[in-house]
């Protein structure tokens, strides 16, 4: 067997080693945009990720969120933990096969991937207000919204966006959704961490439309 010591030499330029071995990750929601995340956090070295979803995987899950059709019928977080343990045998992985409730235990780096502006709202005054590093990812069709709140200035920003009429991108991700816009999402969710661990000026409230091509950010 290979000496797996230097799987994260080619980043360490970029992610500090010695802050991510200190970070527990929650990521909550595992469709679209959560099971990139998590996939994402495996392989770039996270030790700890605690999954929360309660959905199993079903033939529409496939092509949009990247589901393997062994994974038909399964619970969303077992395919993706699955997975993240091919990425890297050596994480530590949770399973919570239930929607979030707010007396749950969580890491100190919380990643929201879920549909529901009320189900957000839940996850920030319980998760959120208490985690090192808080980022949201919003999908619709191919509209990425990105919110990362871990100083002061954008703990205080975040809250303003969990209403209905300041949700830039409506509708729910089951109904228009693609695996590359996902992705994207994830990724960009994924660099807010990295500038988090790298203590780097970091955009709070960045959009992004694929489609149209256009792209807003804006920083504290």
């Amino acid at each position: 067997m290979q000496n797996l010591e230097d799987r994260d030499i080619r980043q360490r330029d970029i992610i500090p080693r010695e802050k991510l071995a200190q970070c527990s990750a929650t990521v909550i929601g595992v469709g679209s945009i959560g099971r990139q995340v998590a996939l994402q956090l495996a392989a770039i070295g996270t030790p700890s990720l605690q999954l929360i979803d309660p959905d199993i995987v079903a033939i529409e899950n496939l092509a949009s969120q990247g589901f393997l059709e062994d994974d038909l019928g399964s619970a969303k977080v077992h395919a993706t933990a699955s997975m993240c343990h091919q990425i890297n045998s050596q994480i530590d992985i949770q399973c919570e096969q239930n929607r979030f409730r707010r007396s749950r235990n969580h890491g100190n780096c919380v990643f929201t991937c879920v549909d529901a502006i009320t189900t957000r709202q839940r996850i920030w005054e319980s998760a959120g207000t208490n985690a090192k590093f808080y980022v949201d990812g919003r999908m619709s069709a191919e509209v990425v919204r990105v919110l990362t709140a871990c100083d002061p200035a954008s703990r205080a920003y975040y809250p303003t966006t969990l209403f209905a009429a300041s949700e830039a991108h409506r509708g729910s991700c089951t109904s228009k959704s693609t695996i590359f816009c996902a992705n994207v999402a994830a990724g960009l969710m994924i660099s807010a961490f990295c500038k988090h661990l790298r203590n780097i000026p970091f955009d709070y409230d960045l959009s992004l439309n694929l489609l149209a091509g256009e792209w807003t950010c804006n920083s504290l």
